[in-house]
């Protein structure tokens, strides 16, 4: 089985799944082992991995600590080209189709897949989409794009449907680490109304309840990062796991 099919069969078992984002920059590498497991135990369904600057050189160490702590699957979720390992079980291959740089609608993409190919890195494409959510976020600044306005979801339905008949296999509607709001429920029903693919949402989702909403609005897989990076123990994961899961 693919990382791709294991997803989807966590969403269709479950629901909707819990991903859990490590930033190497922001963990102390020896807390990794504990603290991986004890969000597995509490029901993390994968773990995404990658940051906007990657200042750590431990990129590869940081996914072999992960994987030999869990039996989840463990995602590169790419800040950069430099950000590939052989050590993860796959990566997101990130097109962002909100923005219009070309370095990030095909330059870093071409740059990138030889050495994806050689590792037998499993590249699940994506629909990257920045979403605004109340103030600038790392990827917004480093990608140098504007994010779709929060308040037209025709947009980014457009952008979805591009994506779906590009032939991408799953979206990703993203805040930003930090955003002060989150992905609208009201964005995240309509672009699941209108296009098929599975959505995977993160950013600026700093309760369990909102994280709840945000499935119930139509996201196949809910993404935190920041909010457990600051309390980052069992319970706190545990309740998201619980609200994702149960909705």
């Amino acid at each position: 089985m693919t990382t791709f099919e294991h997803l989807m069969k966590i969403k269709r078992d479950k629901g909707a799944g819990y991903l859990l984002l490590i930033d190497p920059d922001n963990i102390d590498p020896k807390k990794i082992p504990v603290f991986v497991r004890e969000a597995s135990k509490a029901g993390t369904d994968a773990f995404l991995v990658g940051g906007s600057l990657m200042l750590s050189h431990e990129f590869d160490k940081t996914i072999s600590r992960i994987k030999e702590n869990t039996k989840a699957p463990v995602i590169i979720f790419p800040g950069g080209v430099s950000q590939v390992s052989f050590e993860a079980d796959a990566i997101l291959f990130l097109m962002l189709i909100s923005g219009r740089n070309p370095e990030y609608l095909i330059g870093n993409q071409v740059q990138a897949a030889p050495i994806i190919k050689q590792m037998h890195l499993e590249a699940i494409s994506t629909g990257y989409m920045l979403i605004e959510g109340g103030n600038v976020t790392s990827a917004e600044f480093m990608s140098n794009t504007k994010p779709i306005p929060r308040e037209k979801p025709e947009i980014a339905v457009a952008h979805a449907l591009a994506a779906e008949l590009l032939g991408l296999k799953i979206l990703y509607l993203e805040a930003g680490s930090g955003a002060k709001q989150s992905v609208p429920d009201a964005m995240i029903k309509k672009v699941s109304k209108h296009c098929s693919l599975p959505l995977i949402v993160g950013g600026g989702i700093r309760t369990p309840e909102e994280a709840k909403n945000k499935v119930k609005a139509g996201a196949s897989f809910v993404v935190t990062g920041t909010i457990i990076e600051e309390n980052s123990h069992g319970a706190m994961i545990q309740e998201f796991a619980n609200a994702i899961h149960s909705s």
